[in-house]
Order: structure tokens, then C-alpha cells, then sequence
């Protein structure tokens, strides 16, 4: 913006440059003007020999009307004028320019009145040149003459000044072309200059005096507090941004964003500002609606577990700050399985919605309502007061499934179950906190599932034992300690081992083998659990290999899979490729779940993973058959091969009488549906007689094997020519 100021200033300038000239060369004619008239030939011809030493170019009219052209402006049009008749001149001037020029040079003669003109005159050589040519008539400062005309030659200047002429429009043209509102301001803020769409946006003509006025004074008042920190920001040279918000009644809101940029001079000072201000409502709209997609539940419009977890940080980073106290609920739904079970999964939907609307609903502002995945909730409560506060609340959302939720003409809603803990109490931050109420809630589904449960330091040790053997479980993958150990399974008639369980069994520092409840934990961790299982199905592949090429006879072997294997449902995929890669017959490998893995959360992935298996030929057991929630149904609808009855029931087998009776009724229903039947714990002759007595078949427990390594197994393997002999 500099070059309006310095093209304003080019020419003014260069008259300035010119004029000593001239006023010395008056001064000098001066002392020859006040000689006699008798000396006025003399006096002629001592101002032509001084013209013509002058370099400007002159031509003059004497008071006696004698004309002269002095030796400068000869030479620059090539010819002696001084030849010529008066109006030979003429020809010189360009044709586009005479036309104006000639009406100006005869209403000068008629009213004796100076003027400056630019157009073009023809230099001998060089063609065509622009030049400034000055008219004087008659004054005290010319004495002898009756006016004078002086030829400057300014093509250079013009030629400069047309090029920063036509930089000025093309940067006209350039900022309003932009969409953006741009104005150039003063160092102090003033308005010097605004683009046409600065215009169009603020609603006012370019006739209209806005130039002059302060910046500021065209912002809106929401924003004019964010304008002056800029300004002052920018008037000390440095660049400064804002955004902000105008809301204009009966319109949407519109989001601008303002840049201001100072342009310095040679000595770092701020001469002028730039100020870019761009309409962004489409793109904060567009960025509203992504935030709400990342930000909340698809289904239920809360929070998602990512929003869930950074504000649950910033609450507790806040209440350390302000030394304050935070609650914090989790909330699962009891038997919402159930309900997609037996209704579907829009049913089980639509109680999600529901739900998380009437927690929404009842909580005051500030309480922060997260859905967290599946049938869990969250519930932080900034600035607790106490304990009971808390316990309110959570009677309150409970409160929420008492009132009928019906779906397709059923009752859909269900019960609450409810962990809480308070920050800081309880825990020091987030992570902690969260760990609380779940260990709060875990204890309450133990002692049966419904209610509130506060959490208490007693309960921590669970977490302390889960952290500690989390860690052991790394410690001894990354170790290698894991070693498959197998239990026989025999045949109750003759003790003949027919098949094996394979049986996770690990080495401590001092080399001695260690059982997997050391390492319970991490069977809940999809992780632990996968890495843990992909290094025993290897290994057991790895035994079952070395059998088959020593020529031994092999037999089926169960391997056990715990129910978060299959939470990323590849399960099925998995175990087949791996046996396909050791060449190991599908109907040689059994997979044991327990009916856990049945009945929680990722239960359809279970299910797919085991009709692909048996369709491949590999059988399942359902291992602790009888305990828990047995269910019929599963019998008949999932594909289970064997059922194990679970060793607590052959512990009381004499002790209690509907002991005996269960473990016949299995077997019976067992027998009629074509199901094997394996019990496990044997421990006692008297034991192996009941069982037989029962019609029980097949077995495995302490009274005929223990769980032994890989060379004890091989001991009992047969040869396969020992066997056809």
C-alpha cells in the first residue's frame, strides 16, 4: 500500500527538482533585463547566448514578438526551429495529444493565463517522448519576454509512474477479486483502504466515507475487546489472529476469522496493517456437526467413551486446582443380553435410548452423562458436596428403569447395577477413580446383581492382585515360561487313556511349575488372554507334531479358551490356520469354553466361532456343566459335543444325595440327546464306583493321572505298529 503514497508524491517532487533551475535562470535574466532599451539588441542577444548555454529546454517570446528557440530544444527535436515559420513547432507534438494541448496553448495567448501540460513531443532519435511542458507569461519575474515555454523531458518518470500506476490496479483488482473482507489501515488504526467485498459484507456503498474512520468501529461489540488486543498486537509488529461470533437478530450466527499483519518500514516500525477477515460459518458448522459425531454417541446422543475419558480428566485436573471433591458412578444394566436375546437388538436399542435420555434429564447442569459401549454408563459429578449427594444421585438414575419402558407390547426395562467412588478420596486421578467404581461394581455382581455399591479401601486389594498379576502374566510371556502340561482322560471301565487335557502350567524364577491361578487376571485381558493361548495351542501343535513323526498313535486333545478370545471374532479363523500350518487332523483338537463365555457380552462372536469350528470338525465341550446358569437351551441350540460335569459335585458325592442325583440326571439327558459326558475330579475308588454306578463313562482326576509334561505323555502313547499287532 506504500506505492499510493510514493506515486502521489513522484511528481510533485520532480517539480520541486526543476524549479531552481528555472528561478536561477530568471535571476540571471534579471541582471540583464535592467539594461537601457537602447541596449535591447544587445540585450537580445545575450539572453539567446544564455539560453542556449542552458540544458532545459526553452523557447520565448520577446516583448518586441521575436521568437527563439535556444539550442537545447533544437537538438532534442533535431531541427532549428529558429528557421522555421511559428508554427512549425506543431508538427512535433504527438497527434493524439495535440488536439487538447492546442485549445489549452490558445486560451492561454487570449487570457495571458500559465498552464502545464504532459504530452508527447518527437525526439530526433529516440521517437516519441512524454514531456512536461510549462507555459509563463508575462510577469516581473520575466521581464523582456512576453512568455516563455520550458520542455522537460519526463518519459523515464512517466514510464515508472504508468508501471506503479498499473501495479496499483492490478492489486486493486487482486484484493477485490478475494472473497475475503480486506482493509488497509493506518499505523493507528484508521481505515486507508477496503476491497469490494468489504463493502458488499458491511452493506455500504464505495461512495459512502468509511475511509478515514477507526478500524474497530466496524466490528461488533462481542468483538471489539479481541480487535484492540489484535491491534495493539499488530502495531507493535507483530502478527495477531482472532475469531469471532456476529449474531444479527432473525439470522444464523456468522463465524469470522480476522488476521492482521503489519507491514514495516526499513526500520521495523509498523506503517501500515493488513486485515484479512474471512467468513468460516460453513466450515465452524461443518466442524460442529464432525465434533458431534466424534464427540457423542451414535445411538444415544451422550458422550462416547473418547469425550468421556478427556473431560473426566479435565474434571479431576480441575477439582485438584480448586481443591474440590468429584463423584463418579458406573452404571451396567443387569440381563440386557437377555433382551437382545429374546427381542432383538433394536429392542435393546431402544431401551438404550431411552435410558440415556432420562439420565440425561435427571441430573443437574454440570453432571456429565456418558455412554460408555454396550450397557454401560458414566456419571461424573463435579463439585461433590459428600458422599450422600452422590448415593442420590445414583438412587435417582436408578430411579430411571422403574418407570415402563415398552417395547413391541412388552416391558423392556430391566434392572441397575452401580459402582461409585469419589475423587479424592478414593483415588488421585482419572484411570484410579475409574478402576474404583468398577472394582465397587464387580463386588456387587458377586453378591448379586441390582443396587448401589459405594466403594470402600478393602476392596482396592482386587486391584492391587489384578495389577500384580497383569504383570506377572507379561513377565512370564516375554520370558517364554509357559509350558502345556496333560491330564489324561480315561475310560471309567478300564482306566484306558483316550484323549488329553492340555493344561497351562508356567515355571517361576526358581524353575518350579506354578498353576494359572497365579495369572487369573490375565484371562479378562483380550491381549494377555490371546497372547497367552496362541503360545500354548502352538506349543500343544508342536507336541502333537513331534508325536506324529515318532510314529505314536495320538489322541484328541482339549485345549481351553477363555471367553474374551473371542471378542475380536477371529477366533474360529485363527486356531484353524494354525492347525492347517502343522498338518494336524481337525477331529484330533477339542476346544473347552465354560458357559460364561455363553452368556456375556460378545456372546454372537462365541457362537460363530463354534459352528465354523464343529462344521470343520473339531469338537466342543462345555467345561463346569452344573454350575452357574445351566441352561437347557444351550444344549440344544449350541454345537457342544461333550459336557463336563464340574468336580464339586463329585467332591459331595457322598455327602449329598442331590449330588448323586444331578450327575445322573446329566447323564441321562446327556444319553438322550447324543452328547458325551466327562467327569472331572476323580479323586477316590469310592468316587469311580458312584460315577460308574451312574452310568458315567469317562473321566480324568488325580485317582488315575496327574498333569504331566511332554515326556511322561510320550511314555503313555503306543506306537502305531504296536497297535495293529
Amino acid at each position: 500500500m506504500v506505492v499510493f503514497k510514493w506515486v502521489s508524491c513522484m511528481k510533485y517532487t520532480f517539480k520541486n527538482k526543476l524549479a531552481p533551475l528555472r528561478q536561477e535562470f530568471i535571476i540571471q535574466l534579471d541582471h540583464i533585463n535592467e539594461a537601457s532599451n537602447a541596449q535591447l539588441h544587445t540585450e537580445n542577444l545575450m539572453s539567446q547566448t544564455l539560453l542556449d548555454q542552458l540544458p532545459q529546454l526553452i523557447w520565448v517570446k520577446n516583448k518586441q514578438n521575436q521568437y527563439y528557440y535556444n539550442q537545447a530544444i533544437c537538438q532534442y527535436m533535431g531541427k532549428n526551429l529558429n528557421h522555421h515559420d511559428i508554427n512549425f513547432w506543431q508538427k512535433f507534438v504527438h497527434p493524439e495529444d495535440f488536439e487538447h494541448f492546442i485549445v489549452l496553448w490558445q486560451q492561454s495567448l487570449l487570457t495571458q493565463q500559465d498552464f502545464e501540460k504532459e504530452c508527447r513531443i518527437k525526439h530526433a532519435q529516440k521517437g516519441y517522448r512524454f514531456c512536461l511542458i510549462c507555459v509563463q507569461h508575462h510577469s516581473k519575474n520575466l521581464n523582456n519576454f512576453a512568455w516563455m515555454v520550458t520542455v522537460t523531458d519526463i518519459h523515464e518518470h512517466h514510464l515508472k509512474q504508468l508501471e506503479l500506476t498499473q501495479q496499483v490496479t492490478t492489486q486493486t483488482q487482486m484484493l477485490d477479486a478475494s472473497i475475503d473482507c480486506i482493509e488497509v489501515l493506518t499505523a493507528d488504526g484508521l481505515i486507508s483502504h477496503m476491497n469490494h467485498s468489504a463493502y458488499l459484507t458491511l452493506g455500504i456503498s464505495v461512495n459512502e466515507k468509511k475511509l478515514g474512520m477507526p478500524w474497530l468501529n466496524l466490528l461488533p461489540k462481542s468483538m471489539q475487546n479481541s480487535g484492540q488486543h489484535a491491534l495493539n498486537r499488530a502495531i507493535k509488529g507483530e502478527n495477531a489472529h482472532f475469531d469471532g461470533i456476529h449474531v444479527i437478530s432473525g439470522q444464523p450466527p456468522q463465524y469470522w476469522e480476522h488476521t492482521l499483519t503489519p507491514i514495516l518500514d526499513e526500520d521495523g516500525l509498523t506503517q501500515s496493517i493488513l486485515c484479512v477477515s474471512r467468513d468460516i460459518s460453513s466450515q465452524a458448522v461443518a466442524e460442529k456437526k464432525l465434533k458431534q459425531v466424534i464427540e457423542l454417541d451414535e445411538l444415544t446422543g451422550l458422550y462416547n467413551r473418547r469425550t468421556f475419558n478427556k473431560i473426566f480428566k479435565k474434571t479431576i485436573q480441575n477439582a485438584r486446582q480448586q481443591q474440590q471433591s468429584v463423584g463418579f458412578l458406573l452404571i451396567d444394566l443387569d440381563y440386557f443380553k437377555h433382551i437382545n436375546d429374546t427381542l432383538g437388538h433394536i429392542a435393546g436399542d431402544y431401551l438404550l435410548q431411552i435410558l440415556g435420555q432420562r439420565l440425561s434429564d435427571c441430573v443437574k447442569s454440570g453432571v456429565v452423562v456418558a455412554r460408555l459401549g454396550g450397557d454401560e454408563f458414566a456419571i461424573i459429578v463435579p463439585n461433590l458436596t459428600d458422599e450422600s449427594e452422590l448415593l442420590q444421585i445414583a438412587k435417582t438414575a436408578r430411579l430411571q428403569l422403574d418407570i415402563p419402558i415398552c417395547y413391541a407390547g412388552q416391558y423392556i426395562n430391566g434392572g441397575m447395577s452401580t459402582g461409585c467412588a469419589i475423587y479424592p478420596r478414593d483415588a488421585q486421578n482419572s484411570s484410579t477413580l475409574l478402576q474404583c467404581a468398577d472394582v465397587a461394581l464387580n463386588d456387587l455382581k458377586i453378591s448379586g446383581r441390582g443396587g448401589i455399591r459405594m466403594f470402600k479401601n478393602t476392596m482396592f486389594k482386587a486391584i492391587e492382585t489384578t495389577t500384580k498379576q497383569l504383570a506377572l502374566a507379561r513377565a512370564i510371556i516375554q520370558n517364554d515360561k509357559i509350558v502345556p502340561f496333560y491330564q489324561p482322560k480315561v475310560r471309567l471301565t478300564d482306566a484306558k487313556v483316550v484323549g488329553f487335557e492340555a493344561l497351562l502350567r508356567w515355571y517361576d524364577t526358581d524353575d518350579h511349575i506354578q498353576l494359572p491361578s497365579h495369572i487369573f487376571s490375565s484371562f479378562q485381558d483380550y491381549e494377555l488372554a490371546t497372547r497367552i493361548s496362541e503360545i500354548m495351542q502352538l506349543k500343544v501343535f508342536q507336541d502333537m507334531t513331534q508325536w506324529l513323526d515318532s510314529g505314536m498313535q495320538l489322541l484328541p486333545i482339549s485345549i481351553n479358551a477363555a471367553p474374551v478370545e473371542f471378542l475380536r471374532d477371529n477366533y474360529a479363523e485363527t486356531l484353524l490356520n494354525r492347525l492347517a500350518q502343522f498338518n494336524i487332523p481337525y477331529e484330533m483338537v477339542e476346544i473347552e469354553i465354560t458357559e460364561q463365555s455363553l452368556s456375556e457380552r460378545g456372546s454372537d462372536y462365541v457362537i460363530r466361532a463354534l459352528n465354523l469350528l464343529k462344521k470343520a470338525g473339531i469338537h466342543i465341550s462345555l467345561d463346569d456343566f452344573g454350575t452357574g446358569h445351566s441352561s437347557l437351551t444351550r444344549l440344544k441350540n449350541y454345537p457342544v459335543d461333550c459336557l463336563k460335569i464340574d468336580r464339586k459335585f463329585i467332591e459331595n458325592i457322598h455327602d449329598d444325595p442331590s449330588a448323586i442325583a444331578i450327575i445322573k440326571a446329566i447323564s441321562q439327558i446327556g444319553a438322550s440327546i447324543s452328547l458325551n459326558i466327562l467327569v472331572e475330579g476323580i479323586e477316590h475308588l469310592e468316587q469311580l464306583d458312584t460315577l460308574k454306578a451312574c452310568d458315567c463313562h469317562i473321566g480324568q482326576g488325580f485317582y488315575f493321572y496327574h498333569p504331566m509334561a511332554f515326556d511322561h505323555i510320550t511314555a503313555l502313547l503306543q506306537p502305531i505298529d504296536a497297535i495293529g499287532s
